[in-house]
């Protein structure tokens, strides 16, 4: 079996309100194997979204490269915006070398809330996916279980927002529509985007993400 280790350590700049958690980039990030047009951070998969969706929203003018400099306009876009990033998943084990979340075995959950008690102005953890099996609020509600918490829901709209008390502090939970290809289907069968795909036949699930992200980062 695959083992497959997170690369990269959480990344939290001073001062951080808002956490971006995900799961594992994919094996080849674990292998150094890059290709090209990778960036070697988190979220920095050639096909990946996530850095497209947010060069457009904030117009950073990213380099989509396996350079330091594309590693430092992440890092530097991130602090000034207050913005960790701390997957939950640690580890797993593969039977097929993917990037499937339904492939994780043997998983090893970081402890996330650990770092929210580190990092006290954190208020909203923004999920790159929902509840789905192996999904990271998935395994989020998996880990609050542990420290005998649990989310509350505060919107069931698309992206879905839920909350949870850290002693005495409230933090916001939002359920992101996934920033990978694979989550294109789901986009397609959501009314808002047929309604606007409608208005405009060129709206696209890029534009989907654009009008989503926009709201939360």
């Amino acid at each position: 079996m695959f083992q497959h280790t997170h690369p990269y350590e959480p990344f939290f700049p001073e001062g951080a309100t808002k956490l971006i958690v995900g799961t594992l980039p994919p094996p080849r990030f674990t292998s150094g194997a890059l290709k090209e047009g990778d960036v070697d951070f988190c979220y920095g998969s050639i096909s990946g979204l996530l850095w497209p969706v947010l060069d457009r929203i904030f117009d950073l003018k990213l380099k989509f490269e396996t350079t330091s400099e594309a590693v430092a306009q992440r890092k530097n876009f991130l602090a000034s915006r207050g913005i960790g990033v701390c997957d939950i998943v640690h580890s797993c084990k593969r039977d097929k070398i993917d990037a499937s979340d339904l492939g994780m075995q043997y998983i090893e959950l970081r402890d996330v809330v650990s770092y929210l008690h580190q990092y006290p102005k954190i208020d909203t953890l923004l999920f790159t996916g929902g509840n789905s099996k192996n999904g990271p609020e998935y395994f989020f509600r998996k880990h609050l279980k542990d420290y005998q918490l649990q989310l509350a829901l505060v919107s069931n709209d698309i992206p879905r927002i839920h909350s949870f008390q850290l002693e005495e502090r409230t933090i916001k939970t939002v359920s992101l529509t996934a920033p990978s290809g694979a989550a294109n289907r789901s986009i397609g069968s959501l009314q808002s985007y047929k309604d606007q795909k409608n208005q405009n036949p060129t709206f696209n699930t890029i534009d989907f993400r654009v009008m989503q992200y926009r709201e939360f980062f």
